[in-house]
């Protein structure tokens, strides 16, 4: 792997960077500046930056207090503690009350692998799209991190941000491209069926068009990197043209990406579709990449569920 840079650091650099000309941009961590990379934040910026400690209900309450005085914060904290603990205070604080308040679920997904389901979080997406009022977005790649938070610190509204906890492989070349909240990506271009995926998938989704094309399939990749607002356009366009789809997530298969492109679907433009992810069941612990290949969360475990859907 040639990248050696989580995303969580690099959320940290972008916002020590902008924090220079913008005194309103703050960092709150409850306990987790280690974990969310921001230790650097916190020492060059000491006013901008708040240690909450253990209390994951009263950080979302205190940023939303923040916001209301006309800062921009970004509440750091695992995002299985966050999305779950922390829940009312989003709905309310940020959400109903329509405050500026970034919030962003580190280590997210199975990044924490052998503590098992109690640290999981692939429920979070479910949860947090069912919020009005709320964003949800998840960056492929550190170049994606980078474009994604230059844009949420000129975005005014509250979004959930997850991010997983390693680096991983890149998706873009480079962070030469236009990065639109709630604009699918198009990274590849397909005609005989479309892979849509999110966060650290979109990695795995590129790695089989990679093996479709070997055997003659042409297959479009989207990175919805905004699962809420999604892009129905997009999807729509992907069914149109491509006629199949297929969804992978870190994520369980209920209430993730691949249910809110089924909601499309199904409603405007119904077509074969298969939606990957984690089943119904506890995840099994280990490393990320042992839970991927446990669930198919595979180049060769899509590339044949493709050629099965395409009837090849």
């Amino acid at each position: 792997m040639a990248n050696s840079i989580p995303n969580r650091q690099v959320i940290c650099d972008t916002l020590l960077e902008l924090a220079k000309e913008d005194r309103d941009i703050m960092v709150l961590a409850s306990d987790s500046r280690g974990s969310a990379a921001m230790a650097t934040f916190a020492n060059a910026y000491p006013d901008q930056f708040v240690e909450v400690g253990i209390a994951e209900q009263n950080i979302v309450g205190i940023s939303a207090g923040l916001a209301h005085s006309g800062k921009k914060p970004f509440v750091t904290s695992p995002a299985c503690f966050l999305s779950m603990r922390s829940i009312e205070q989003i709905k309310v604080d940020v959400a109903y009350s329509a405050t500026n308040v970034k919030l962003v679920g580190i280590s997210g997904g199975v990044s924490y692998g052998a503590l098992g389901m109690s640290h999981h979080s692939v429920q979070d997406i479910a949860v947090a799209r069912a919020i009005p009022g709320l964003a949800v977005i998840l960056p492929a790649d550190r170049h994606e991190t980078k474009k994604m938070t230059e844009a949420l610190v000129e975005h005014e509204g509250g979004v959930y941000i997850r991010i997983g906890r390693n680096p991983v492989e890149d998706s873009y070349e480079s962070e030469d491209y236009e990065f639109v909240i709630g604009k699918a990506v198009t990274m590849r271009e397909g005609s005989d069926l479309t892979i849509i995926a999110a966060g650290e998938t979109v990695r795995v989704a590129l790695d089989a068009e990679a093996a479709l094309k070997e055997v003659g399939v042409s297959c479009r990749v989207l990175n919805m990197h905004t699962i809420k607002p999604l892009d129905e356009e997009a999807i729509l366009k992907a069914a149109e043209e491509t006629g199949h789809i297929i969804t992978v997530e870190e994520h369980s298969i209920h209430g993730g990406l691949g249910a809110a492109v089924a909601e499309v679907v199904v409603q405007h433009k119904p077509v074969p579709m298969r939606i990957l992810g984690i089943p119904d069941e506890p995840a099994i612990a280990g490393k990320t990449s042992e839970v991927f290949e446990h669930y198919g969360i595979s180049a060769a475990n899509i590339r044949n569920i493709a050629l099965d859907l395409i009837g090849r």
